[in-house]
């Protein structure tokens, strides 16, 4: 019985096995990563009444009611309320929401894990801040849908200073909950997440014009980063002009809150 020697293998040969999958290009993983951001908001309920339910409740009545009484300057009611609306929606969605899932995801230790695949750190918090703003398209979609349907007429011409501010103040804000979300427990994020917003809302002015408060109040407000941006949605969308000081804070805010969260951020 006579055996065959097996045929020498050809090193030029191209391979016959299963090739190793590729990664996706960045920018799929990272509207990927994005998608799965905005799905996870909108399905939370909890996410949904703090970042479109209160916020359209709150328009309503502010605009419906006298609860708080308001200086608005010549301008209707909804007119001046609608602007601080929306800078609030935007700090409740850009930092409480995000600070309390990204410390939730870091102590769970999804973080860790994300940050080893393809993704990696970059394109992890680039989907992060993308969900952000994809969410937020859907907060300003849902409460001009509603203050127009209570009679805002917003200055046109001052519609892109408003959208520039917004993504200025989404960056802050979107900065100041990585910074929390990276260097506290999850518990303590939860709670300070919360206060902070509060603390935001009520010294930065964010419903109420600076001339309405306190010398010292108003001092203090305009150089908070809710409170300049809620002056400076006003001034864009009621046709005064953005305060030139509005949006130096905001940037100065995004600064420092990015360069603490680049420098303290913990990953698990």
């Amino acid at each position: 019985m006579t055996t065959t020697d097996p045929a020498p293998l050809d090193p030029g040969a191209p391979a016959t096995g299963t090739p190793a999958p590729a990664a996706a290009p960045a920018l799929r993983r990272v509207l990927a990563q994005a998608g799965f951001e905005t799905r996870a908001i909108l399905r939370n309920g909890e996410q949904l009444l703090v970042t479109v339910a209160l916020p359209v409740f709150l328009l309503v009545g502010l605009v419906a009611t006298d609860v708080l009484e308001l200086e608005t300057g010549g301008a209707s009611r909804v007119d001046f309320v609608t602007p601080g609306v929306l800078a609030l929606a935007c700090l409740a969605t850009s930092f409480t929401s995000q600070a309390i899932a990204t410390a939730f995801d870091r102590r769970n230790g999804v973080l860790r894990l994300l940050a080893t695949t393809p993704l990696g750190r970059g394109g992890l918090l680039a989907g992060k801040v993308l969900g952000v703003l994809a969410v937020q398209v859907v907060q300003v979609a849902v409460l001009s849908a509603v203050a127009l349907a209570l009679g805002w007429r917003p200055e046109l011409a001052g519609v892109p200073a408003a959208v520039g501010c917004l993504l200025l103040g989404t960056a802050a804000f979107t900065a100041l909950a990585l910074l929390l979300a990276g260097t506290l427990r999850a518990e303590g994020v939860l709670a300070v997440a919360n206060l902070v917003l509060v603390l935001l809302v009520v010294a930065g002015g964010t419903l109420v014009a600076p001339d309405q408060l306190a010398p010292w109040h108003a001092h203090v407000a305009v150089f908070l980063p809710s409170g300049a941006l809620a002056e400076a949605m006003r001034g864009a969308l009621l046709g005064t002009g953005v305060p030139p000081l509005s949006v130096v804070v905001l940037a100065a805010w995004t600064a420092a809150f990015g360069w603490g969260a680049g420098r303290l951020f913990r990953w698990s």
